[in-house]
């Protein structure tokens, strides 16, 4: 007998080094986008044993304390314990930023239609800020049209956050969860397995941590999907390390932009390789990469698909894209072909046009740097407006 195909996705905490320097970058970020909607942005930063180093390119008439944000940010998370190699209050941080190439810098302010083409519109003038590409991606697996496993991993990274601010507060901000789900047909029926790993005060037992978390943590977002999904058999794996005292940047160095399928899909789509924290918008690898989660979200939430990637592509300083790509994987009401015809009759992909299309020359990114920048409420890339002109373009 064939064995049923298993797929598993992980999610990370906000506490989890990674994603620490993630926030310092986007908290940058949006310190300067709040002064000077135009600033240009690629912030990259790398976090060890009671040390921070923020490095990269930053242009902007904004005026910041870097390390003001740092500490900031360092301690909203929660690394405010003397003693355990990562204190907001004690650590080094050393800046050096540049700014960025003049070389990029004009290539994005004229663009090569503006420099070669008369007619060239006001949304042509900007060019994208490096080649490359980038895939969205929705299916209809769930409300928010995401995958089960990266969907439910986010959810219990999030309700451990949660708990470790609120009920045990014997937990430390470091955490991971991962979720394997049983797929039949190539839906996914059932958990099978859920592993959690939290870092904790020495004081507390591995039996309280076990207790804790799969009162306070797991057995609520299972109650949440058990309508929807098989949960019975679910093999539940707590600190299976036994011991996680040390974590955050003293146990394992943290540097921008090193978990981009946490951020995305979990892995059940592409990914074109760019990170998003610490860039501004004119980086397609962020402006374009929300973009292609638009489109694929509208055309599921538009049934005109049950499963949707989309792959857009670029060339440093031109603003039209080189490349535009569809597969909705044999899901589609109409055709591949005729659904890319449409979508580019709805969708402007030229990075002005998506930068006020989306709103992405305003602060708020740091808010999503931890657990996942897609199936979340209240950003303009989840907007499901453009459902009925697809519908229309289509007849």
């Amino acid at each position: 007998m064939k064995a049923a195909p298993l797929f598993s996705s992980e999610s990370v905490t906000s506490g989890h080094p990674d994603k620490v320097c993630d926030q310092i970058a986007d908290g940058i970020l949006d310190a300067a986008l709040a002064q000077d909607p135009k600033t240009r942005s690629a912030v990259e930063v790398m976090a060890t044993t009671n040390r921070v180093i923020v490095a990269g390119e930053l242009s902007t008439t904004a005026d910041l304390d870097i390390e003001q944000i740092v500490r900031s940010t360092i301690a909203q998370i929660g690394y405010t314990h003397e003693g355990v190699g990562f204190d907001s209050r004690t650590l080094q941080v050393m800046n050096i930023l540049d700014h960025q190439s003049p070389d990029i810098a004009q290539s994005v302010e004229r663009s090569m239609e503006a420099r070669e083409e008369a007619s060239a519109d006001q949304l042509s003038l900007q060019g994208a800020g490096d080649q490359g590409l980038m895939f969205g991606y929705a299916c209809d697996d769930t409300l928010a049209l995401m995958p089960v496993p990266i969907y439910t991993a986010h959810q219990l990274a999030s309700r451990l956050e949660h708990v470790r601010r609120t009920e045990m507060p014997g937990l430390r901000p470091d955490g991971k969860t991962q979720v394997t789900v049983r797929m039949e047909n190539e839906r996914p029926v059932s958990l099978e397995t859920i592993v959690v790993s939290t870092q904790h005060e020495d004081a507390l037992s591995l039996g309280e941590i076990r207790e804790g978390v799969k009162r306070l943590v797991i057995d609520p977002v299972l109650g949440q999907i058990q309508e929807r999904f098989d949960t019975s058999d679910v093999q539940l794996l707590i600190n299976p390390s036994g011991r996680f005292v040390v974590g955050g940047p003293a146990g394992d160095t943290g540097v921008t932009g090193r978990k981009l399928i946490v951020d995305t899909y979990g892995g059940f789509a592409r990914h074109g390789g760019g990170a998003f924290s610490g860039k501004d918008a004119s980086k397609v690898d962020r402006s374009a990469a929300y973009a292609t989660r638009w489109i694929a979200k509208n055309v599921v939430a538009a049934g005109l698909a049950r499963r949707c990637e989309v792959q857009v592509s670029y060339a440093i300083g031109r603003a039209e894209p080189v490349g535009l790509h569809i597969d909705t994987f044999g899901s589609g009401s109409v055709s591949d072909a005729k659904l890319q015809s449409a979508v580019e009759q709805v969708f402007d992909l030229r990075p002005a046009a998506l930068i006020e299309a989306l709103k992405l020359n305003q602060p708020g990114f740091q808010a999503v740097a931890a657990y996942g920048h897609f199936g979340r409420e209240g950003v303009t890339w989840e907007d499901t407006s453009k459902v009925d002109e697809l519908l229309s373009v289509l007849g």
